[in-house]
């Protein structure tokens, strides 16, 4: 019997007779990154969790799974004034998704982008299609990768791989991501959340608390791990954003041409 929704902010969880928990970010189109989007995905995940799910679907509503960070200046609006926020960053709500205890699963259309790629590499497993374009863009923003990319991208694609794609910012398409591995299935559009969805079903219809162990064995380390790279990440992170390359990176993509960097 399916649970009754609930919502946390932007952030909706309905646990299915399979036991898988749907969890879905409804800021489409381009469902942005944003440190009170992470705050309520970690409170659904926790939710989830305590309703009795065996593996998370996690979807985005509109066209795109997740376009990265908001430059515009609706995007960079001050959350000082949220109580819940207050104290956080988003690399806090970072170690907390890498603890939830039972795998996920990301259905990714269109574009994973920057932070939405970390967020899409959060996740054991992901599916995509024609669609999906994913991308660790940082370098091409004058910028380092956040958000634990630094472990978890080489870990799925291999070291080599991964700097390739954090030294150039390519974008990818999902034929691609999932010939390197960054997908683990390639589906037809219209079939990506679907697939997901039957894949989190496989997994909970296996016996729970041999997949809750098994996880831990595979990815247990990693919030440990998140924790120690993603303060590694966010001095880099300071460092650059005061410099010029950083200004002109940002400009640059909002006026969507080719950034003119000069190491300064």
């Amino acid at each position: 019997m399916l649970s009754a929704m609930e919502h946390f902010g932007d952030i909706s969880v309905e646990l299915g007779d399979d036991h898988v928990a749907t969890v879905q970010n409804n800021r489409g189109p381009n469902n942005f990154f944003s440190l009170r989007m992470l705050f309520d995905l970690k409170l659904a995940f926790a939710h989830a969790v305590d309703q009795g799910a065996r593996a998370i679907l996690f979807v985005a509503e509109g066209k795109n799974f997740c376009a990265g960070a908001d430059f515009s200046p609706d995007g960079s609006r001050n959350q000082a004034d949220d109580p819940d926020l207050k104290g956080r960053h988003i690399y806090d709500e970072a170690v907390d998704l890498f603890s939830c205890p039972i795998p996920i699963v990301a259905a990714v259309q269109g574009a994973a982008v920057g932070g939405g790629l970390g967020l899409a590499c959060m996740a054991d497993l992901r599916v995509g299609g024609p669609s999906t374009r994913m991308t660790a863009n940082f370098a091409r923003l004058g910028f380092h990768q956040g958000f634990g990319l630094s472990v978890t991208l080489p870990n799925i694609v291999g070291q080599q791989m991964a700097m390739e794609l954090l030294y150039t910012g390519r974008r990818i398409k999902g034929d691609v991501a999932a010939q390197i591995g960054l997908l683990d299935r390639y589906v037809e559009e219209d079939q990506i959340r679907a697939t997901a969805h039957e894949l989190a079903a496989e997994i909970a219809a296996s016996a729970p608390l041999a997949v809750r162990s098994i996880k831990n064995t595979l990815r247990g380390h990693l919030p440990r791990e998140i924790r120690q790279i993603t303060d590694h990440e966010l001095v880099e992170q300071n460092k650059l954003q005061q410099t010029q390359d950083w200004k002109e990176g940002v400009k640059a993509m909002a006026e969507r041409r080719t950034p003119n960097f000069t190491a300064s």
